[in-house]
């Protein structure tokens, strides 16, 4: 099904009489049932592509980033669906009204959102935009519209901001991985097959008296994160470039029940040709789009959205290394140690800075090479095996959701000494700060092919000059390691090595 552009909706100026806003919404409501050529009359659940076309166009027609409302819709009604096998409206033991469960809402035609699935689709569009402008709840950053985390406390309290729904058991300092807002989060990740950003709150941000049914208290109203955060993936224009976020098949139809046209590398940059598309095979249930791309070689197919992002600096296979200038990232200090690194290692692939993240210092969204931040085991994983393995790294598969799963096979196939594993106990210290201590010994245990200790590991970095160190205390084996550490590391590993 072909996505229409839809020349009512660009903007909607909602009047003070009740009687525009309802024929602003019939309006809406009967452009998008033509647009998504689904018969509002019809008292059945649409195919998935379709309900796909309804929620997305929605979300859209209000500003809302349409990965939320799909979410949210998945959540609330199991699996898209509004009317039961008798053809009536679902509704829930508390009175929630069909797919997008619109509980008690006086202001809202109660008969109409029963027998019409669009309208209360809008119902649920609405409410949740109304969650985003409320001025009670904090805000995250600059509360961008596009920005998916920035959506947390809007989700948050579309079911509720109830004791329920703190991401944090406050007796315990514990993850409530029950919370609403974080459900409908991991369903984004899981369906729309995109990584969210976890939010650095504290129990001490969310207070409640977890013997009342009072709301929660939130003690700061604007949280600034400066962390690279996700947008939509339906904003894309034609003719802007974009990169691919992985390895990732190029279809000659918008379904992966379609040829292969070829594999984008991950970092590859390609250029949007028109607007996304929904999903050619209606009855696969997929919650992300299709957009049409062309290629530098001129090739033309479809990728999924979830696989594609704001042009980021990794080169291409085809780029020249040194083409990319490090200069552009907002941080960037030509007379800092790491300055030659970054260049190198942005041009090997290595590393390819944050795209758009919001910087609390100057209030912007800028791109940032953060070469002060912290790597975990897993992000020191990624650039190691960038370096080492690329194809292999590339091509091995994924044998379950975690995220961190590749470069764990890899880590295991290969013996490296690391503290993260699959299993699930091991799995927290995957998002860790890695020491340089550990850096050394999983980086020379990789050089040798084996196992080392430590202290092997640091006075091989001493013997072939990659530290000017002298002891191990001047090294520091236990403090954190650095995004300018990890690429100083690598880059003397390079000229030293691979000359």
């Amino acid at each position: 099904m072909k996505k229409i552009l839809k020349p009512l909706i660009s903007v909607i100026v909602i009047g003070a009489l009740s009687l525009t806003i309802n024929i602003d919404k019939n309006v809406l409501a009967n452009d998008i049932a033509n647009t998504c050529k689904y018969d509002s009359a019809s008292k059945v659940n649409p195919d998935y592509s379709t309900m796909n076309c309804l929620l997305t166009e929605t979300a859209l027609s209000y500003n809302v980033p349409p990965e939320i409302v799909k979410a949210i819709a998945e959540g609330e009604s199991g699996n898209w669906r509004h009317f039961d096998i008798n053809g009536e409206a679902i509704v829930t033991d508390d009175n929630g009204i069909g797919i997008m469960q619109i509980t008690n809402q006086a202001g809202y035609n109660q008969d109409r959102l029963k027998s019409d699935i669009v309208y209360n689709i809008h119902a649920g569009v609405e409410t949740l935009d109304d969650m985003f402008k409320r001025k009670d709840l904090p805000s995250i950053n600059g509360g961008e519209r596009d920005v998916l985390e920035h959506w947390y406390f809007a989700i948050m309290a579309y079911n509720g901001t109830k004791p329920v729904n703190s991401p944090f058991v406050q007796a315990t300092g514990e993850i409530n991985a029950n919370a609403y807002q974080e459900r409908i989060l991991r369903i984004i990740e899981k369906l729309e097959l995109i990584d969210l950003t976890e939010m650095p709150f504290t129990r001490e941000h969310f207070q409640y008296d977890s013997n009342s049914r009072e709301n929660i208290k939130f003690s700061a109203m604007n949280y600034d994160f400066d962390l690279p955060l996700t947008k939509s993936k339906y904003f894309f224009k034609t003719n802007q470039k974009v990169s691919a976020t992985t390895n990732v098949t190029v279809r000659t139809r918008p379904t992966t029940d379609s040829p292969s046209k070829g594999t984008l590398r991950k970092g590859e940059i390609v250029t949007i040709t028109g607007p996304f598309e929904y999903e050619a095979v209606s009855t696969k249930k997929n919650h992300f789009v299709w957009y049409p791309v062309k290629r530098n070689d001129g090739t033309e197919g479809y990728v999924a959205s979830s696989y594609l992002n704001y042009s980021a600096s990794t080169p291409t296979p085809t780029t020249p290394v040194g083409s990319i200038e490090v200069s552009k990232f907002a941080d960037y200090k030509a007379d800092q140690y790491w300055a030659e690194d970054f260049q190198w290692a942005v041009n090997k692939g290595l590393i390819s800075g944050y795209q758009n993240v919001y910087n609390s210092a100057t209030k912007k969204y800028e791109n940032l090479l953060k070469p002060n931040t912290n790597l975990t085991e897993n992000q020191m994983l990624s650039v190691l095996f960038r370096y080492f393995k690329s194809d292999e790294l590339a091509s091995t598969k994924p044998s379950s959701s975690w995220s961190a799963d590749v470069n764990y096979q890899l880590a295991s196939k290969y013996a490296l000494p690391t503290l993260g594993g699959k299993s699930a106990s091991k799995q927290v210290y995957a998002v860790k700060d890695i020491t340089r201590g550990n850096f050394a010994r999983i980086l020379v245990s990789m050089h040798y092919g084996k196992t080392v200790s430590q202290p092997e590991a640091i006075q091989f970095l001493r013997d072939f000059d990659l530290t000017t160190t002298k002891t191990d205390a001047e090294f520091k084996p236990n403090d954190s390691l650095t995004r300018a550490h990890a690429v100083a590391f690598f880059h003397r590993y390079e000229q030293i090595f691979n000359k």
